[in-house]
């Protein structure tokens, strides 16, 4: 007779999954890294946390009338479940380079989520088909003939951060944060803590105890000591 199955460890992906932007922000915080970005919110009202590996494209101005790549078609051929497309526009509100087309592409290969430094459209449609999308603006004006895909699978600047392959992302409809691929093990167990914590807080304030307290900068983790909840906590 087979003996069943070891309980399998989730991946980080699964683990950064069951937290949120919020926890995620406070972690990086916690050892000192700025990769939080500000302005790119979802294109509709996107029900989960979304989280992956970073897959990168690089977006700039059309530069000559030779043929080009569509932007992030063959980013998207080459992607999966645990990927989130990163498509670096520079912040450009005014232009377009990720839509519907491209929503049924990324749906069909299972990919997470996208999330454009600049602006894309079709936002009902990315909508309809359940495909997470955060951008900067949503406007109708389209790529052709203004932007072009420079590159893929390097690294980009979005917004005042480097972004890179092997990098993790978490965005929710608190925004959007990075993690640096060498740092992803550890920003994640502490922001496991710290949802933990909030769990035990919220279960204080249910159980009366002063807010004042519970909110105490005493009861929040620290990068080099294991936490006690706030119920037992003597501070």
């Amino acid at each position: 007779m087979t003996a069943p199955d070891e309980a399998r460890t989730p991946t980080l992906v699964e683990r950064l999954r069951a937290l949120d932007s919020c926890a995620v922000s406070d972690a990086l915080d916690a050892y000192g890294l700025s990769t939080v970005v500000l302005g790119p919110r979802p294109v509709w009202p996107v029900p989960h946390v979304v989280a992956g590996l970073v897959r990168t494209v690089t977006v700039g101005p059309r530069r000559s009338d030779r043929p080009a790549d569509h932007v992030a078609a063959a980013a998207v051929d080459l992607s999966g479940p645990d990927d989130v497309l990163v498509i670096a526009n520079q912040g450009r509100p005014d232009v377009s380079c990720w839509g519907g087309i491209l929503s049924r592409a990324a749906l069909a290969r299972g990919i997470a989520g996208v999330v454009v430094d600049g602006a894309c459209r079709d936002a009902s449609e990315s909508a309809g088909l359940g495909l997470p999308v955060f951008a900067r603006a949503v406007v109708p004006v389209s790529a052709r003939g203004r932007v072009v895909q420079y590159a893929m699978n390097e690294p980009v600047g979005f917004g005042d951060i480097t972004v890179s392959p092997g990098d993790y992302v978490v965005a929710d409809g608190n925004g959007v944060v990075f993690v640096p691929g060498a740092d992803a093990e550890r920003v994640t167990a502490f922001a496991e803590r710290v949802v933990a914590r909030e769990a035990a807080m919220a279960d204080a304030v249910a159980a009366g105890r002063p807010v004042s307290e519970v909110m105490h900068d005493s009861r929040f983790p620290t990068t080099d000591t294991t936490d006690t909840p706030p119920e037992e906590s003597g501070s």
